[in-house]
């Protein structure tokens, strides 16, 4: 990270947050650890990360229960540490039990390594794919966009080990120009794409939430796999950002899933409350981003006043997506 950037701490609530199972997404729910097991790296600030422990639902033998994943900057002694990087690089490490950086990794989803960051406001979002140096250290194309706290999270496999995610805040520094949440809606537009959302979840049990992709008002019949499905699905609970990574039901090539225009998935949220979904699909060899904002249960809905229109995901164009069909890697 280079010396405009820096590390930012946060002390985040962890009620209700999220928890990740891979195929059908689970979001745990409240969780009390029977100690803090937080870990403040060398530089860092005190992080919260939303999917830290990607095994979210079990506990250790002693029976204290993981936080969810991403709350956490160190969860089953594993670290991440963001790293000095040249300007427009972002540059981290995975410590291990032994403090030493990690050079293996189990492929998951087509990668070893992915890096998803969302400013605090949730008006920018970035799904990356670092590359690993011999040394450990991960580096990629800074996918921070403007000034601002920002939420780095690693989801990765060590070889021979349980999934993880570890999270981090980092500061992009300038004027901030927070931006409103938009208002839940049905339907959003990216790219001359309109994808429609069917499905509300419900705290408690698990909800199918199904997106379906048109073009020019034509259904799209051939999506093209990514990362190993036709579709990547990403929620983060308003506030905390609690993290969940969830991927469609079926895969292709099974010869039951369609290549489109409907990608389902199955999640459940712990409580009512305000989530912003991100759908990663691919089409024309390009890789877009749908934005929604859904509310689970009976949660109040913000003032009229405070509300943004429901149309296409510009905030996130501005704070790091960049032209249409945005760079992923």
């Amino acid at each position: 990270m280079n010396t405009a950037t820096k590390l930012s701490g946060f002390a985040l609530g962890l009620a209700a947050v999220f928890g990740t199972a891979y195929g059908v997404g689970h979001l745990a729910g409240p969780v009390t650890p029977a100690a803090d097991t937080r870990h403040e790296p060398a530089g860092a600030g005190h992080g919260s990360d939303p999917h830290g422990g990607s095994d979210s639902h079990g506990a250790d033998p002693a029976g204290a229960t993981h936080l969810p994943g991403g709350l956490l900057v160190s969860d089953r002694g594993y670290t991440m540490q963001p790293v000095d990087a040249p300007t427009g690089q972002f540059a981290f490490r995975i410590t291990g039990p032994d403090g030493a950086a990690v050079t293996g990794y189990e492929i998951a989803h087509d990668k070893r390594m992915h890096l998803i960051v969302a400013r605090r406001d949730l008006s920018g979002f970035r799904h990356v794919h670092p590359e690993l140096g011999a040394d450990g250290t991960w580096r990629v194309d800074s996918p921070l966009g403007g000034p601002g706290v920002w939420r780095a999270f690693a989801d990765f496999t060590p070889s021979g080990g349980e999934p993880l995610t570890l999270g981090v805040d980092v500061t992009v520094p300038g004027q901030l120009q927070p931006r409103p949440l938009p208002a839940p809606a049905a339907s959003t537009t990216v790219d001359g794409y309109t994808v429609t959302l069917t499905g509300t979840p419900q705290p408690g049990r698990t909800s199918q939430l199904t997106l379906t992709v048109s073009r020019d008002g034509k259904p799209v019949t051939d999506l093209e796999p990514y990362l190993g499905a036709y579709g990547h699905l990403v929620a983060l609970r308003q506030g905390d950002l609690a993290y969940l990574h969830v991927h469609p039901e079926g895969v292709p090539g099974d010869g039951r899933t369609p290549a489109g225009p409907a990608v389902s998935f199955a999640a459940e949220v712990p409580s009512a409350g305000s989530y912003r979904l991100y759908l990663d699909f691919r089409h024309g060899g390009a890789v877009r981003t749908a934005e929604f904002t859904v509310l689970a249960g009976d949660a109040p809905a913000a003032p009229a006043s405070t509300r943004a229109t429901p149309t296409a995901p510009t905030p996130t164009a501005d704070a790091g997506h960049g032209a249409p069909g945005h760079g992923h890697n």
